[in-house]
């Protein structure tokens, strides 16, 4: 079973590039994040003619976010994340599927920091780790994947100078994020590393991707009783390659 997630930063005007992805790694659940497109002008048709069912949260400008099931109809549980009856954005969205819950999370950037973009990041971290817990409590399976706008160590971008005053490597984000894995989630794809970062994010500035000059912000959690069924993780970098695609890379994890 392949969970993957990309930032698809802006599904319609890179639905073939998502289309051609799918073709050719056929993962069985994936979890957008930042379409930039109403639930009613998501490109359903065009996902459900390569046997995708859909959930989608759609919302215009930055957010959005969305769920994929090959050949499987996708049970919706949540469409907002909890705790915060006032929060509009569309930045979480938690379906079961083939027995296992996974969520789509696209947290908040948190830039200028310090500030009220800042403070509603760490607001809506806090909020995540509620519902972390409370899925743990109860021992159900579940991936949390998507782009959690954390950078977790200094080892997971190519220059920590560069990026001192950025919101993604603020002590208190990193710490809310590392207070997950104490709980007893599993970073897959620092499972897999082997010692060198994976890379998910290179910005469209200052030539970084011919540079390699990356970041690790999207992720893959899983929980204590999916843990045992991890047999891979990667990313998929060639995709953030090829011309006029997203600045992030799609990332997927294989499990038993």
């Amino acid at each position: 079973m392949r969970l993957a997630s990309w930032n698809i930063n802006d599904v319609n005007k890179r639905l073939d590039l998502l289309l051609a992805w799918l073709k050719a790694t056929q993962p069985d659940v994936v979890a957008l994040q930042e379409l930039k497109s109403t639930t009613d002008r998501f490109p359903r048709a065009a996902l459900e003619a390569l046997g995708y069912r859909c959930l989608v949260v759609g919302q215009k400008t930055w957010n959005g976010v969305a769920l994929l099931a090959r050949d499987a109809e996708p049970v919706p549980v949540l469409t907002a994340l909890p705790g915060d009856p006032d929060d509009a954005q569309a930045r979480y969205l938690e379906a079961a599927v083939h027995g296992v819950l996974v969520a789509s999370l696209y947290a908040p950037n948190g830039n200028p920091q310090p500030g009220p973009k800042f403070d509603y990041k760490l607001a809506w971290m806090a909020r995540l780790q509620a519902r972390a817990d409370e899925v743990s409590s109860a021992a159900h399976p579940m991936a949390l994947i998507g782009d959690f706008n954390v950078v977790p160590t200094d080892a997971d971008l190519y220059s920590p100078k560069s990026w001192l005053d950025n919101a993604l490597l603020q002590p208190e984000p990193r710490q809310a994020y590392a207070a997950l894995l104490k709980r007893g989630w599993t970073d897959a794809l620092a499972q897999m590393e082997g010692g060198r970062s994976m890379y998910t994010f290179w910005d469209y500035r200052r030539n970084r991707w011919p540079r390699d000059a990356g970041l690790r912000i999207d992720h893959i959690l899983l929980s204590k009783t999916l843990r045992p069924r991890l047999r891979t993780a990667g990313v998929d970098r060639a995709v953030r390659g090829v011309e006029g695609s997203s600045d992030h890379a799609p990332v997927w994890v294989d499990l038993a």
